[in-house]
């Protein structure tokens, strides 16, 4: 609960500096305004989706460097086989779902199976997804143009709350998943395991408790919303290039999660504050945008400085847990 108080109180001072960086001291309108504010919610909707994926396996003590690669699959080989190659949507769609299922459980597998390292295998799959994506494609652009336009209202929509601002439609995706998210890991026998098997995986094991199930379950997880965040981000950006699209992603939504207050070395996570985690991370990259004080090319640096002070801060806080129990 200390660790989302926190990160509130950072997202706002965050939010405010923006404020009266951008706009109050130039005197401009540009992030106070509804478009911005817009834009915002979806980003945060968008990336705040995989970052619940991830979460589910940082929480049992694991990494996934592949979603960024998942994305691309996803979002360049969906409208190459439903645009380009001319295939049904509801062939593509239904076989979309079964690889990315296969793709979860291929993770789950090789780590539980042959006690691989998710770092390894995860990292393969990094290369693998991309490069595949990049052959089948002959690494030309796959768009959507102007058809499926009803797909796109998932990402492109928006609900109305006045006239000139509304909800936009992949924040209240994130949001249901958040709520189903957190009733799973909070309020289900799965969510108590999975929390179990990250703060110690042989006592749980010794438990009684099917710990290479949960592990698979939770790569599962993770790879079923990398695809799903994967479409979402073709249909709001209605093409995407093999050899970039993704890129860094798994990035952004590790730091969500880590800024979150979910531990790296597992046991111990919050879907709510993954949510404002990801929220945060987005309004960092809004503030680099809008803050002509703040270089655009540091983007990355800050990213990185983000997940370093979020390792950092697990750290000191094992410590000081450690200390007050052996007091």
């Amino acid at each position: 609960m200390k660790r989302i108080l926190g990160i509130s109180i950072l997202l706002i001072a965050v939010y405010l500096a923006t404020w009266l960086m951008s706009d109050l001291l130039t005197g401009r309108n540009v992030f106070m305004s509804s478009g911005n504010h817009e834009n915002l919610l979806r980003r945060t909707g968008l990336y705040g989706i995989i970052a619940v994926g991830v979460a589910f396996v940082i929480i049992t003590g694991g990494i996934d460097l592949s979603i960024g690669s998942v994305i691309c699959l996803v979002g360049v080989g969906f409208p190459w086989f439903a645009v380009v190659q001319g295939y049904s949507v509801w062939i593509v769609l239904p076989v979309t779902i079964v690889v990315i299922l296969l793709i979860g459980l291929f993770h789950g597998l090789l780590i539980t199976g042959l006690k691989l390292q998710p770092f390894i295998v995860t990292l393969c799959g990094l290369l693998m997804y991309r490069g595949i994506t990049r052959g089948f494609t002959h690494d030309q652009t796959a768009g959507l143009g102007d058809e499926l336009q009803w797909l796109k209202w998932l990402a492109n929509g928006e609900i109305p709350i006045t006239s000139e601002f509304g909800i936009p439609i992949p924040f209240l995706i994130l949001f249901v998943i958040a709520i189903l998210a957190a009733i799973l890991l909070n309020r289900t026998v799965f969510g108590r395991h999975l929390l179990a098997l990250g703060n110690n995986e042989d006592a749980a094991r010794y438990s009684g408790i099917n710990t290479n199930k949960v592990i698979v379950s939770a790569y599962v997880i993770s790879a079923m919303l990398a695809g799903f965040g994967g479409l979402l981000f073709v249909l709001d950006s209605n093409s995407g290039q093999p050899n970039d699209f993704g890129n860094f992603y798994e990035l952004f939504a590790i730091a969500a999660a880590v800024l979150g207050g979910c531990s790296l070395r597992g046991g111990s996570g919050t879907i709510l504050g993954v949510v404002i985690g990801a929220a945060l991370i987005q309004l960092l990259r809004n503030m680099i945008t809008l803050v002509d004080e703040i270089p655009q090319n540091i983007e990355f640096a800050i990213i990185g400085a983000v997940i370093l002070t979020g390792a950092v801060g697990d750290v000191v806080a094992k410590h000081v847990v450690t200390r007050r129990k052996r007091a």
